[in-house]
């Protein structure tokens, strides 16, 4: 009987509510481990290419500069997924979304219950 590797998942939030939430929601999925929490885009990058995950659930605003976000992408060394997350769901975010090259683009409202599903089908 083999075992199955953990999807690896850095959690990138500037609200550590949300992030905490996050983490409690992915905590108990065996297919799922988080390696990581971060809370701007500059610390995201560093942190995703220290630790190599296979997903970022990326919060598209934080704090940082915008510059930051638009470069996101491209400072990566690691080949990962971004699972891009937002309150707003307007056509600047997700031209955002599309810029940084996010897999999908979901509502924080709905991340009980999307988040889950999104990152098993991303990772398979």
């Amino acid at each position: 009987m083999g075992w199955k590797v953990p999807i690896r998942v850095l959690v990138a939030d500037d609200s550590e509510i949300v992030r905490r939430a996050i983490c409690r929601t992915l905590q108990d999925d065996v297919d799922i481990q988080v390696v990581g929490e971060t809370k701007d885009f500059a610390s995201t990058v560093l942190r995703a290419n220290e630790l190599k995950p296979q997903i970022i659930v990326l919060d598209l605003h934080m704090p940082d500069d915008d510059n930051l976000a638009l470069s996101f992408r491209s400072a990566l060394t690691n080949d990962c997924q971004i699972i891009a997350i937002s309150f707003s769901d307007d056509e600047e975010t997700k031209t955002l979304a599309r810029n940084i090259e996010a897999s999908v683009l979901l509502g924080k409202m709905n991340l009980g219950t999307e988040l889950i599903p999104a990152i098993k089908k991303m990772a398979s």
